[in-house]
């Protein structure tokens, strides 16, 4: 099994907690007790779902089943390319299953990785087109798992004639991707929908679009599903538009708001990557990110997963758990996942009682908020050699707390042992405005190397809480800032 599964014993106690930090989102108390400004039975039901919780998703895992090959929309940001292994994004998949072999899987993984938690249905096409396939996978499942968390991802459109369905399977989570609110922003987005045994185009399709994705969010809400919405970001299509779309699914009853960048790579085959329609930079996704602030609650953490993504986000796993690897009939050990939690039980309460002593050292701060990025590979800890380093947990720190708002993608320095020069210069590009690197470790050449760029890497807190330790780092800079 790869290495990106944590090991029961990995995730220890800290080092120290005297400076104590936790972010003002995702912390709280521990114990089972509310956290993150959540009544206690939210809390309850979004503490272990890694795409719900940032807190969430340094611990635990998702599995997504590809047992809705079928759409009924086409989106100009999206191509369903089938075993394309090497891409990390929606509607791309290694292998296509029956819900019979898709609970065979479930259940093997489960013994396997017991951070699981979370069971989702993300296509490569619509959950809800048919959903027959996708209800199936989880009744299967569900006689063996459970206590695993179920969620679904759609488009919207079949959305109403299901909600019922969704309601009567205890799926309490359920993701829509909601791009626009206005037809005229729609029909920029969608060539056509199928719907009511015809195809629809132009702004009849975005207007039918736009109302049953309106009316499933509501009724959704009514029945005390979590619905998360996804939106694109399509820089000069919809992303100011995208203001008043957080508007509108806040008055419907949205649990949390996703903005995740357009990926428009040529290669993808995509209409928008193919007429050149380019995606956000990290600077104007943040600044997005921080108009909608103050609207529904925001999720900063994702990673735009595959539709068989295996794993703790930032690091899949499908690969190493494909069908041929996996044994036939496969015998589910609950253990290692009671174990797991336990450790997990004991790690948040130790995190958490580190937060009000942080919170109240950097509420005496005056200085601007600083944006740094760690090394993490997972367990909420600075523990990943920089030459390591896939991606980038980006967190912004002033005042208010420690709080994670994005992450940067990059390839890995290291090669076989080697540092790789023309790697660096990307990563230094993929980590422009910031100024402070988090590594567990780090070797000379590139730490002099980006120095030179302007960014500095600290590896003086190997394995230590992420907020104890930025919460440290930034507290550092107050006697300076007090007597200046």
């Amino acid at each position: 099994m790869s290495s990106a599964i944590i090991p029961l014993n990995a995730l220890g106690r800290q080092k120290s907690a005297q400076t104590g930090g936790c972010s003002a989102q995702g912390c709280g108390s521990g114990g089972g007790q509310a956290a993150d400004g959540l009544a206690p039975d939210i809390w309850q039901r979004v503490k272990d779902h890694p795409c719900y919780s940032d807190e969430a998703h340094h611990y635990f895992a998702r599995m997504h089943v590809a047992v809705a090959p079928a759409c009924n929309i086409q989106c100009n940001y999206c191509n369903r390319k089938f075993d394309c292994a090497n891409e990390s994004r929606p509607g791309v998949t290694s292998e296509r299953l029956s819900p019979e072999q898709a609970a065979r899987k479930v259940v093997a993984v489960a013994s396997r990785v017991p951070q699981l938690s979370v069971l989702g249905v993300a296509g490569p096409g619509d959950a809800l087109y048919d959903a027959r396939r996708t209800f199936e996978t989880f009744d299967r499942v569900a006689e063996v798992l459970p206590d695993l968390t179920f969620c679904l991802s759609t488009n919207g459109l079949a959305l109403p004639d299901w909600v019922d369905e969704i309601a009567a399977r205890r799926i309490g989570h359920v993701t829509v991707t909601v791009n626009m609110v206005d037809p005229e922003v729609g029909a920029r987005i969608y060539p056509w929908i199928f719907h009511g045994h015809r195809r629809w185009t132009g702004l009849d399709a975005a207007r039918i679009l736009h109302e049953r994705q309106m009316e499933g969010l509501e009724r959704l809400a009514a029945k005390g599903v979590l619905v998360k919405v996804n939106s694109v970001m399509i820089p000069g299509v919809n992303d100011d538009h995208l203001v008043e779309v957080n508007r509108w699914i806040r008055e419907r009853g949205a649990f949390l708001h996703n903005v995740v960048p357009l990926i428009s790579d040529p290669g993808h085959g995509t209409r928008f990557g193919l007429d050149g329609q380019r995606g956000p930079n990290p600077a104007e996704l943040k600044g997005l990110q921080d108009r909608l602030d103050g609207g529904v609650r925001l999720m900063r953490h994702c990673r735009q997963c595959r539709a068989d993504a295996v794993g703790l986000l930032g690091e899949d796993v499908s690969q190493d758990v494909t069908l041929d690897k996996l044994p036939e009939t496969p015998v589910y050990d609950p253990a290692p996942r009671a174990a797991y939690r336990a450790v997990v039980e004991r790690e948040r309460e130790d995190r958490h009682r580190a937060a009000a002593a942080a919170t109240a050292g950097l509420a005496r701060s005056g200085l601007p908020a600083r944006l740094v990025a760690v090394c993490t590979k997972g367990g909420g800890r600075i523990n990943q050699h920089f030459g390591h380093a896939r991606e980038f947990q980006v967190y912004e720190v002033d005042g208010r707390g420690v709080r994670m708002i994005g992450h940067r993608r990059a390839d890995n320095y290291c090669l076989g042992g080697d540092g790789d020069d023309d790697r660096l210069d990307d990563i230094i590009a993929a980590l422009a405005g910031i100024d402070t690197v988090f590594a567990a470790k780090i070797g000379h050449c590139p730490k002099r190397d980006l120095a030179k760029a302007g960014i500095a890497v600290i590896d003086s807190y190997a394995h230590d809480y992420v907020e104890t330790a930025l919460a440290d780092w930034f507290q550092a800079a107050l006697p300076a800032a007090f007597t200046a």
